[in-house]
């Protein structure tokens, strides 16, 4: 038993130590001891512009703490069953014990290292789902009238409120261009992957000889913006008043109050073609935070690229993250090599499947780094 004994301290103190390496303790304390601050603070109370600051931070970070406290009483528990071994009244006890610790012991840290990898701060918030035709002519509007139906259908499926805020239609029923609102809870998290160019291969409506053709569409999904992150200078817009006309959207046929706004320092323009002029305004400049956001987030992390352009390409065939292969009733995300016979299924807004491997391919990104 005494043998038995030391060889298990000897391992449980190599387990605590590679464990230690990937996970500092003096790390886990720091956040222990702000999560308890946060909690004093908030029983006590706090001035009223603070309350909204700490309520996220403490909410952010609780579940951090749970996981951290959930780990630490594991290894007291398998340090407190390795001690038992030396007893002979406990130590058929703890060798009962001691494999079910030990075995729970991976799932428990990499739950904690996932907690512990740093968060996107848009995750959580409602984003702007942007679709447009890229090489493929009516093929490619089609197409990108496909891609709406399947991420409202995903939408909905979610319980996410999903507005269209802008959409011009070709003849055939295609799309020109989407701008779409979704709002629920974590939208961003879960469609921004989305972004890029998205490839299919089909026999169009259009041809009469049988043959597949490939072409493609572009999406981009930005996080929505909050007044608070940015503050965009009157003087950097300008704002046209239109009357819209001609042949497209839906929109365009119906009003007399279109609204353009243009960020003179960017170039960027929005168009919001509603009855009401008011409501262009409002929607315009909704639209126009969020572009103008977006473009921050990329300027301070060159990891989300560089600009707005190089998240979505040229929407040229090559530049493809995913392919949709109706004859075969394939598709294949390209970043991950993941491919599913389901086609049908996906199209209809199963996309949750896609999304988690994406979602766990990038958490595993971020732990390679972390362990770095």
């Amino acid at each position: 038993m005494t043998l038995a004994y030391h060889k298990g301290s000897f391992r449980q103190r190599q387990i605590r130590t590679d464990i230690a390496r990937m996970i500092p303790e003096d790390r886990l304390e720091q956040i222990l001891q702000r999560f308890q601050y946060l909690e004093a603070a908030m029983a006590e109370g706090v001035a009223g512009a603070d309350i909204a600051a700490l309520a996220k931070e403490y909410s952010d970070l609780r579940p951090v703490a749970e996981q951290i406290t959930a780990y630490r009483r594991l290894l007291s528990d398998l340090e407190e069953a390795e001690q038992m071994l030396a007893d002979p009244d406990m130590a058929e006890l703890a060798e009962e014990e001691l494999p079910q610790l030990r075995a729970a012991l991976p799932e428990a840290e990499h739950t904690l290292q996932l907690a512990l990898l740093p968060r996107d701060e848009a995750d959580a918030r409602p984003a702007m789902l942007e679709i447009r035709p890229g090489t493929g002519g009516d093929e490619a509007a089609l197409f990108a009238s496909d891609l709406l139906r399947m991420y409202q259908r995903y939408a909905e499926a979610r319980g996410w409120g999903f507005e269209i805020i802008e959409e011009q239609t070709t003849e055939l029923g295609g799309l020109k261009e989407v701008v779409a609102h979704v709002k629920g809870e974590n939208v961003f998290a879960r469609l921004k992957y989305e972004s890029g160019v998205h490839r299919v291969q089909r026999v169009p409506v259009t041809e009469s000889g049988g043959r597949i053709h490939t072409s493609a569409a572009t999406v981009a999904v930005l996080p929505e913006a909050e007044d608070v992150d940015l503050r965009i200078d009157p003087g950097d817009l300008r704002i046209d008043t239109m009357r819209a006309s001609g042949a497209g959207g839906q929109h365009v046929n119906t009003t007399d109050s279109a609204v353009r706004i243009t960020h003179i320092p960017t170039g960027i323009i929005v168009v919001s073609s509603e009855k009401s002029q008011h409501r262009n305004r409002e929607i315009a400049m909704q639209v126009m935070r969020t572009r103008l956001y977006d473009l921050e987030r990329q300027r301070i992390d060159s990891e989300r690229s560089a600009d707005r352009a190089s998240q979505v390409g040229s929407g040229d065939r090559s530049e493809r993250i995913r392919t949709y292969n109706f004859p075969q009733g394939r598709m294949s995300d390209h970043r991950i090599n993941l491919t599913l016979y389901k086609l049908d299924q996906i199209m209809q807004g199963d996309l949750d499947e896609i999304i988690d491997a994406l979602t766990a391919d990038d958490q595993a990104r971020l732990l390679a780094e972390m362990g770095q």
